[in-house]
């Protein structure tokens, strides 16, 4: 799957920069090249641009008002020696900000995420859901260090986790990691509506609570934990 990609900049030595690059890149076909914005119109009325390397400073018509005619933009990577153009720049939607001089390997991550976009747009209505199948999957997943490693934990083994001084320990149904994190970042990162932080101390998985009693929950897998005082309304609501 090919881009097809407009070279739109008023320097020549810019041309032979992204010539020479694109050349390097097999997705990537140069298709025109333009030294005014204003010649790009009645290049992209003739045929279809994916990619647009855009210049911001060039004669008569800049690159970013240029940018603001077009009612159906391609993906469009700036290519300016002007940093202080990247906001505004991000704000019209642009994929990516190469400054001047950049090098290949810059160039390539931006050709890179263009190619990203370029394939979601053009995904079909299976694919699509295919993607947001596979990004659930991941998404119900964390890494924690542990001894030194990464491991990867599914969130529906998670029964809670407890508070151990600097270190969390992330208890599955019958033994657990020890990893130098908060029980706050944890809490922050967990779906809120699977995991609750019933205690200064706990946050559990309300997937495997067995019953509560009083001020206490019971685990499926036996273990008691406390209710927090000041978290028992809000657990209720929460249940």
């Amino acid at each position: 799957m090919n881009l097809r990609a407009l070279i739109i900049d008023d320097e020549p030595l810019a041309h032979k920069v992204i010539l020479q690059y694109a050349s390097d890149v097999p997705f990537i076909e140069i298709v025109g090249q333009c030294h005014l914005a204003t010649e790009a119109l009645s290049v992209m009325s003739n045929q279809e641009i994916d990619l647009i390397f855009l210049d911001i400073n060039m004669p008569k018509l800049k690159g970013l008002d240029f940018l603001r005619t077009l009612s159906k933009k391609p993906i469009v990577v700036i290519t300016s020696a002007y940093e202080e153009y990247a906001l505004e720049s991000f704000e019209l939607d642009v994929c990516d900000y190469l400054l001047k001089p950049f090098r290949f390997d810059r160039f390539l991550k931006a050709v890179n995420k263009a190619l990203e976009i370029f394939q979601f747009k053009n995904q079909t209505p299976t694919a699509v859901q295919e993607s947001k199948s596979v990004e659930e999957k991941q998404s119900n997943k964390i890494f924690i260090k542990s001894e030194k490693r990464l491991i990867q934990i599914n969130l529906d083994e998670i029964f809670y986790l407890e508070s151990y001084g600097n270190y969390v320990k992330v208890w599955l149904q019958d033994r657990f990691h020890l990893t130098p994190r908060t029980l706050t970042s944890f809490d922050e990162e967990l779906p809120n509506n699977t995991f609750f932080k019933i205690h200064k101390s706990f946050v559990l998985n309300r997937n495997h609570i067995d019953y509560v009693e009083g001020n206490s929950v019971v685990m499926k897998n036996k273990k008691l934990l406390p209710i927090g005082k000041n978290q028992r309304q809000d657990f209720k609501e929460f249940l």
